[in-house]
């Protein structure tokens, strides 16, 4: 971990992510799943990638999940490891396995996922897994929604973002709309009751689907800052994103709507690339940028990650962002 991305008591990590690790596993071919022969092994889950985006970005966070007592789990803490990230909060489950993705690839390398996650480890998740004391010396806490789906990680996640809040770090969430993930609970409460708890969203339209909200991109992000963010950060796919604020953003000049027309690429697997994004939103804010430097910044990120396939595998480095947006 770089000196000059500490926190400024010299030791903790500015920023704290916690969330499901598992394994994805990619298609040797476009299409329906059912018309895949073999596939290949691939670290995995949003938090995850967001971790270990922000470690190749040299702003390494505390990561907080737990992973089955397995091959598989295994693997996922080696990876980590061999990303930069400590193991401290990472906890194995020696009754649970590790959650298994299933990717199918669409034509322009769009992604669906079948999961297998009938009460793996990543729902195991307790509250109180990361401790005060690196709450206080955190800039940031990030969850996903993806273990909200399930007890005890959904109280874990709700308790940590609580926890966060009192703390004084800034708290985002991303939805991570998974629809076979939910039957316990509902989506759209679940969600709504999150972005209680957050200072910052960041979402795609498809995220917002079973939600309230109506209209074009920064009519529904006003929306949403009115149920409590005060930034939101909508991403657009090949149309770019953007970001709306409320006077209380510390990011926002009396409540600002900033946008960014995105790179054109080729892309080669989508899988990641909003985790990419979040990771790039987070370290360029933490470093002090501007909203519209912060924008640039994280569709590079976003967009280097498609040109490989896998989530975790395909992400970028800061020097291969900035050689990117140079050959842009």
């Amino acid at each position: 971990m770089n000196s000059d991305r500490l926190a400024a008591d010299g030791g903790s990590p500015r920023v704290v992510v916690a969330g499901e690790t598992l394994i994805d596993f990619l298609p040797d071919r476009e299409g329906s799943l059912r018309s895949v022969e073999s596939f290949s092994r691939r670290p995995g889950g949003a938090p995850a990638n967001v971790a270990v985006a922000l470690s190749h970005l040299d702003e390494t966070p505390a990561f907080s999940t737990r992973v089955g007592d397995d091959p598989f789990g295994d693997f996922l803490v080696e990876t980590l490891a061999d990303a930069g990230l400590g193991t401290e909060f990472v906890e194995r489950d020696p009754e649970a396995k590790t959650s298994l993705a299933f990717v199918a690839l669409g034509d322009d390398a769009d992604r669906g996922f079948s999961f297998y996650r009938d009460r793996t480890a990543d729902t195991r998740m307790e509250p109180g897994a990361v401790p005060d004391a690196t709450l206080e010396a955190a800039e940031w806490v990030h969850v996903g929604g993806v273990t909200l789906t399930n007890e005890p990680s959904r109280e874990a996640t709700f308790d940590l973002m609580r926890r966060a809040r009192d703390a004084g770090a800034t708290v985002s969430f991303d939805p991570n709309a998974r629809p076979e993930l939910w039957s316990e609970f509902d989506y759209a409460e679940s969600v709504q009751e999150a972005f209680e708890l957050a200072d910052v969203v960041k979402a795609t339209p498809e995220d917002l689907d079973e939600l309230d909200y109506d209209g074009d991109p920064e009519s529904v992000g006003r929306e949403i800052t009115e149920d409590g963010p005060h930034t939101v950060f909508l991403t657009l796919g090949s149309e770019g994103s953007l970001a709306v604020t409320t006077e209380a953003s510390p990011w926002s000049d009396g409540g600002d709507v900033v946008s960014h027309g995105g790179y054109d690429v080729d892309p080669v697997d989508t899988t990641g690339a909003g985790d990419a994004f979040t990771a790039g939103v987070v370290a360029a804010l933490v470093d002090g940028r501007s909203l519209s430097e912060s924008l640039a910044f994280a569709n590079a990120v976003a967009a280097v990650t498609t040109t490989a396939a896998g989530a975790m595998t395909a992400l970028p480095d800061r020097e291969a962002v900035r050689e990117f947006v140079a050959s842009q």
